[in-house]
């Protein structure tokens, strides 16, 4: 194994090279390297300045997070914070140059230097906040002394990524550099040497306050007490005050102690859970990572209705030409101006400028006849969720597109399987299951069908990334992993309506639970015939359950032409945005009882509500796991994390249930709704995984699927 560090000399300069592949990270091994080759130039007179720089596309991204999974973080604490003395200390001129990326650690010993450059295009940032830590290598004391302690707040609250030229503004820089860091490094140090100017510690600077006074520190502490379930926010907060009020050295103190105890927090627990379930994603067992991918140089999508317009725009701002295809001009029209009216709110809002819109509405080729698809390399098919209407868009695809075209639906249920059969090319086809809105929603399920060729399925993972998606790969089941495991939940929801609770009431003890929208809030906003559309294609295809009293409340209010905001009616009345109880609900519900024979209750606790929707869908998350439709437990957590709302602090339905909850509570709590429910229809009858890993005191995390 190569070093991570490599040393070199030239014209009395020091010249430190961190090659540490593939993100130059500050391992434990770098760290140690780095403390010796520091005390090595301390000793040797011939050396004049020190420059530390990267190799390959960045500088250093940060710690290895691996490394922070253990007991104890013994890089940040052991090695990290001696490196950052041995730099700040060392009695010659310390110049880091940095290019592409300078992350977490990497900043942070950029901070430690004396003096900093940076290539125009880099971005420098403290993001540890989305892992639930704060700065633990000196960052919450070494930044506000450079840049004061206003803009170390933001930059270390937002964890956000700030340009080089702003960070010149800030003081964060003292130079940019077009050149390589090597040769950008060197001529600073020459400059400075030059110059006489000798070593800079940042301890030794004071920390202006940049306009973070007494009231605002007030309000910023106070808006992190706001959001406890993020306890790195208010740790933050209390570093900066250490860095006004404290001692360099009392404040890295407080840095450290703070730093571990978030560390030690469920909810980094969690956020470091999701950082590296995002990664294994990614990663398909069975399909070697140099598979060879399709070209896709232009793509097609069917339908420009919300979902095919929301999916055209993510190619259109990935620069990739697109066809909108429809069969009338008046849908065609109002998709297109759609489509333009999301462009011209994003310039108002300052995120993409004119030119950017310019080039990528040039990409967009608006169509009625299906010739126009014949040159696409990827034609995604995003009509009506019925299955007859999907078959016959299939076969057109089959017939229409050329040799090699990759041929994808965008069905949120129906079997894959059966659509790649009536396209007549299995092989080309796959699911691509966007979310609503398209355009915004991170999340993209690829469905891979029986017969799916191992290099469509290697370009459609490659390809999300370029259009800014995180992919999770499922089997082929009725509504694969997101909205399989949601019928449950919505099932339950229904029930406990019909049972006396109010939509608000569910809504709200879903919410308080930490879920970004409870089931009443949702189907409204997507539109409750959407959701009763479903049910009846279950019914279409064998898959509804043989119970009458199933689903009925949205079934209920299509019939009565409640669809949601859409309609000012659903589950609730609006007054514009504003969702209202509506008396109507209440006495559809209750006939609803009646019909079904289900018993009113004047009280249903909170308690039940939470456990009821959500124990049933982790008990069908551990049965996906075991029939091998997800790969492994961390991707069902990133589906519903980044699909569905579930709060990232709990990590995930499969991760809340081994770490927070625990897989006995939740076996004896469905095995409870089973005794006082009944389960005629099966709707409590534990998965054998959850039922074995409980027995024996094991977890869903670790179980691991081998499907390939």
């Amino acid at each position: 194994m190569s070093s991570p560090l490599r040393i070199h000399r030239q014209a009395g300069v020091t010249l430190l090279e961190i090659d540490n592949p593939p993100v130059n990270a500050a391992s434990a091994a770098l760290l140690r390297q780095l403390r010796e080759a520091l005390a090595q130039a301390a000793a040797d007179a011939a050396c004049q300045a020190v420059v530390l720089y990267a190799a390959g596309r960045s500088f250093v991204c940060g710690a290895d997070i691996a490394e922070l999974q253990g007991p104890a973080a013994q890089p940040r604490v052991d090695l990290f914070n001696p490196v950052m003395d041995a730099l700040e200390s060392l009695p010659k001129p310390v110049v880091c140059a940095m290019h592409g990326m300078a992350l977490g650690g990497g900043l942070e010993l950029a901070l430690a230097c004396h003096y900093r450059v940076a290539h125009p295009d880099s971005q420098v940032g403290l993001p540890e906040v989305q892992l639930g830590i704060l700065p633990g290598a000196g960052g919450t004391q070494r930044l506000p002394r450079l840049v004061g302690a206003r803009h170390a707040l933001e930059m270390i609250s937002s964890g956000k990524r700030v340009g080089a030229q702003a960070a010149l503004d800030m003081g964060l820089l003292d130079r940019l550099s077009a050149d390589p860091p090597r040769a950008a490094g060197l001529a600073y140090a020459l400059d400075l040497l030059r110059e006489g100017a000798g070593p800079r510690p940042t301890c030794l600077r004071q920390v202006d306050s940049g306009g973070l006074d007494a009231a605002a520190l007030r309000q910023a502490r106070a808006d992190a007490e706001a959001r406890p379930q993020y306890p790195a926010r208010l740790a933050i907060v209390q570093c900066i005050e250490a860095a006004l009020t404290q001692p360099f050295r009392a404040g890295l103190a407080e840095e450290r102690r703070l730093f571990e105890q978030c560390r030690l927090s469920h909810t980094s627990q969690a956020l470091r859970h999701l950082f590296f379930a995002q990664r294994q994603a990614a990663k398909l067992p069975g399909l070697p990572a140099d598979t060879p991918l399709r070209p896709i140089r232009k793509i097609g999508v069917i339908g420009a209705g919300t979902m095919g317009r929301g999916i055209v725009t993510n190619f259109l701002g990935a620069g990739i030409p697109s066809v909108l295809l429809e069969t009338r001009q008046e849908a065609l029209d109002k998709g297109v101006e759609h489509i333009r009216r999301t462009y011209d709110g994003q310039v108002a809002k300052g995120r993409l400028s004119d030119e950017r819109v310019r080039a990528a509405l040039d990409c967009l080729r608006p169509s009625l006849d299906p010739a126009d698809l014949a040159d696409c390399d990827l034609v995604i098919e995003a009509v009506f969720e019925d299955m007859q209407i999907k078959q016959d868009v299939c076969r057109m695809l089959g017939v229409r597109c050329k040799p090699g075209a990759i041929l994808a639906s965008n069905t949120s249920t129906l079997d894959i399987d059966v659509l790649a059969q009536a396209s007549g090319r299995p092989a080309d086809f796959v699911g691509m299951h966007f979310f609503s809105p398209a355009n915004i929603m991170r999340l993209l399920e690829v469905v891979r069908g029986r017969e799916t060729a191992p290099d469509v399925l290697a370009t459609v993972m490659r390809l999300s990334k370029t259009i800014g998606k995180t992919a999770v790969v499922s089997g082929v089941c009725y509504g694969f992993i997101g909205n399989r495991m949601l019928e449950s939940y919505l099932r339950e929801a229904d029930f406990l309506l019909m049972e006396g609770a109010s939509p608000r009431q569910v809504d709200r003890a879903i919410e308080n639970a930490g879920l970004a929208m409870g089931p009443c809030r949702m189907l409204d906003m997507a539109g409750t015939d959407v959701a009763a559309r479903i049910v009846i294609e279950q019914e279409k295809n064998g898959l509804r359950p043989d119970d009458p009293a199933y689903r009925a409340v949205v079934g209920r209010l299509l019939e009565t032409g409640r669809l949601g905001q859409k309609a000012g009616k659903g589950y609730y009345r609006y007054e514009g945005r504003q969702a209202v109880d509506d008396p109507e609900v209440q006495a559809l519900c209750e006939e609803l009882a009646r019909r079904h024979g289900i018993a009113r209750r004047d009280r249903i606790a909170d308690q039940e509500i939470v456990e009821r929707c959500l124990y049933p869908l982790i008990n069908e998350g551990a049965r996906i796991l075991e029939e091998g439709i997800a790969y492994r437990p961390g991707d069902v957590d990133v589906v519903w994390t980044h699909g569905y709302g579930f709060p990232d602090y709990l990590g995930g339905p499969i991760f809340m249930a081994d770490h927070v909850i625990g897989l006995p509570v939740v076996r004896d709590r469905l095995t409870h709704y089973a005794d006082v429910k009944g389960n005629a229809q099966g709707y409590w009858t534990l998965s054998p995984l959850l039922e074995r890993c409980a027995a024996q005191g094991t977890t869903l995390s670790d179980t691991h699927t081998n499907r390939t």
